[in-house]
């Protein structure tokens, strides 16, 4: 075949093929248009004219190629398009939102214009809106090019309990609420210092926690962050959630309880300085237990409110139908 369009368009179609595919899919095509050729001039079409229709029907060489390939060409497909969708729509409700309300906190800390405060908060929501867009998105492309399930094959056992539980939906948002801030504030304390000392910001934590005990620390509010997502988007706790959310708690029950026992969560010199202020030693031994009691309790608390929401969920699932 001697045709200058075909032969484009052949080219055009099996350049970005592999070495093994190209020749298979060259010989089809060549057949397949000659064919398609043939039989339009039988029906009395000049062959110049009946090439075009052909070449036209056929469509761009790039999305045929890409049939071949058995490659997508869109950036999320249908089968991950919609837990996409549930999880951008969750995390841009809650996450901008509890941005704003963080970084308009920090600012009035160093700052009395309340027009700079609600720019700050602003300004750090919409960052927070782009990077939650582009973040996930990108996540499940990903996935998309990985071929690798989110969620599996849907069946009825997925469909949500009714009613959905108040509780379990407002100590999700609030866990997400918490851990934003926490976050918000450890980065704050490091770049900007909440206490002042000679007129000068200094953290309250030991710089010497980074980067390692602090990125321990990240690791487990983006872990715990992550759950709470899950539970908003399956409207339950289950009893895997409420293992993995006590494991969470007491990672981070240890982390703190070591660093206290160790004298190494706060910074050294703000202990000195107090010290020096005319506090005793004994004070901040009072108040190093009172942090550890303080975190043993919010542990507890965090695995309290995991189980009971475990059992609650388990109450209103009717019967025969699994927790887990």
């Amino acid at each position: 075949m001697t045709t200058t369009l075909t032969q484009r368009y052949i080219t055009a179609t099996t350049k970005n093929l592999g070495a093994a595919s190209e020749s298979d899919v060259r010989a089809e095509l060549e057949g397949s248009i000659a064919d398609a050729i043939d039989a339009r001039v039988e029906q009395g079409i000049e062959r110049a004219d009946a090439e075009r229709a052909v070449l036209t029907e056929l469509g761009d060489p790039a999305l045929l190629a890409a049939g071949y390939a058995d490659r997508s060409l869109h950036l999320i497909g249908p089968r991950h398009y919609l837990t996409w969708l549930r999880l951008l729509v969750i995390l841009l409700a809650i996450v901008p939102s509890i941005t704003f309300i963080g970084a308009a906190l920090v600012e009035s800390f160093s700052n009395d214009s309340i027009g700079e405060i609600i720019a700050a908060g602003i300004t750090m929501s919409l960052s927070a809106a782009v990077h939650v867009a582009f973040w996930v998105t990108v996540l499940f492309a990903v996935l998309e090019r990985l071929g690798a399930t989110t969620r599996g094959r849907w069946n009825v056992d997925r469909l949500p309990d009714h009613p959905r539980s108040n509780v379990d939906r407002a100590n999700s948002v609030a866990s997400l609420a918490g851990l934003t801030l926490l976050a918000v504030a450890v980065c704050w304390d490091t770049f900007a210092g909440f206490a002042r000392l000679n007129a000068e910001p200094i953290a309250i934590l030991n710089p010497d926690l980074w980067p390692w005990a602090i990125s321990g620390l990240f690791t487990l509010i983006a872990a715990q962050a992550v759950l709470s997502v899950r539970i908003l988007t399956v409207g339950r706790w289950t009893t895997r959630m409420a293992i993995i959310n006590t494991t969470l708690a007491i990672l981070f029950m240890s982390l703190i309880a070591t660093l206290l026992g160790r004298g190494e969560l706060i910074n050294p010199e703000l202990v000195l300085a107090a010290i020096d202020a005319g506090a005793s030693t004994d004070i901040v031994r009072v108040l190093a237990l009172v942090s550890g009691l303080a975190t043993v309790g919010f542990a507890s608390w965090s695995i309290a409110i995991g189980w009971r929401g475990t059992a609650n969920s388990t109450n209103r699932q009717p019967a025969g139908s699994s927790a887990a």
